[in-house]
């Protein structure tokens, strides 16, 4: 049995124990956890040698195990341990907005946090740190953007416009606009501004880290009533948008199951086939976020749909044939 089932079940254990008002026998533990008695008197000497007021008496003339009042109402913040665990993995969830305020302001209400907890509690999540790990490993470093960040959540918050010098990419290029930010958005590990754009006349997105120079003006807008920021992204496949199309992809039986485990698309519908294959359908904005998704799958993956999209593909690999002929 790994460390991770069994801090998962001494954890169910004392939820059910704070829950109790008369407490619970050691079988009734066991069917809960659905396991043997001997592991559920193990779990309980572990938990009380652990510092958890852990107490046993007669009720109804039988043992039955429980917290003591003066624990359960020792947490002086209304969260319950449950809550508390999601907000200390959310610490590590994060860990890719380290050294912006999002992470510092967070860390800092879990420190304040936990130096209100027993002892007893604060061992155990550490335990159950342990036993579960948060990891990104692509992630983009924020920490130079830490003004940049703190400066358009204040403009978002008190709805001012704000002045920016952006860096297009595309164009290797840089402009003076002003943007009434909306929202600043969190997506595959890159942040983006939602917001107005003056200069082009419309809603725009803007990579964060493209942002050179910002500055927030006095001038006040409003958000229209009827901006919706999922309506607004419904066709993208990721951060950038376009106009929707329907696609139809194959994927091969080596990785059908990777591509059926996760929904890549709110209007993505999977077909099985006997062989093992299936089709893969759905209604998005062909750009170069979903030509680089499909194209990331190697032949595994044949595009069907649209014809634009198949094109678009073909013409990709062909540009990469002529990279690696040997006579390059």
């Amino acid at each position: 049995m790994s460390r991770g089932d069994q801090l998962e079940r001494q954890w169910k254990i004392i939820q059910a124990l704070i829950a109790s008002g008369r407490g619970k026998t050691a079988q009734e533990l066991a069917d809960m956890v659905e396991c043997n008695l001997r592991n559920v008197y193990r779990d309980l000497d572990v938990l009380q040698l652990a510092g958890f007021p852990i107490c046993n008496e007669k009720v109804d003339g039988k043992k039955a195990w429980a917290v003591m009042e003066t624990f359960k109402h020792s947490i002086p913040i209304p969260l319950d341990l449950p809550e508390l665990m999601a907000l200390y993995f959310s610490l590590d969830m994060l860990r890719a907005m380290h050294d912006t305020f999002f992470y510092e302001s967070l860390e800092s209400l879990f420190q304040k946090i936990k130096a209100t907890l027993p002892p007893e509690s604060t061992q155990f999540l550490k335990n159950l740190q342990k036993a579960i790990c948060v990891d990104q490993k692509q992630y983009r470093q924020y920490g130079r953007l830490k003004n940049i960040i703190a400066g358009i959540n204040d403009a978002v918050m008190r709805s001012r416009s704000i002045d920016i010098i952006y860096f297009a990419l595309s164009k290797k290029s840089r402009t003076k606009r002003t943007v009434d930010p909306y929202r600043i958005w969190f997506i595959n590990g890159t942040f983006y501004l939602v917001g107005y754009c003056h200069l082009r006349k419309e809603v725009r997105i803007f990579a964060l880290d493209r942002i050179r120079n910002l500055e927030i003006t006095e001038r006040v807008f409003t958000i229209p009533e009827d901006f919706d920021l999922d309506d607004y992204m419904s066709g993208s496949f990721g951060a950038y948008r376009g106009i929707p199309e329907k696609i139809k992809i194959i994927f091969s039986p080596e990785i059908a199951g990777y591509i059926e485990e996760k929904v890549w698309h709110t209007s993505q519908q999977i077909t099985s086939r006997i062989d093992g294959s299936i089709i893969f359908e759905a209604t998005v904005a062909v750009n170069e976020e979903l030509k680089n998704w499909a194209l990331s799958w190697g032949s595994k993956a044949q595009v069907l749909e649209s014809q634009s999209f198949r094109e678009q593909i073909r013409a990709e690999v062909e540009k990469m044939a002529n990279a690696y002929k040997m006579d390059n």
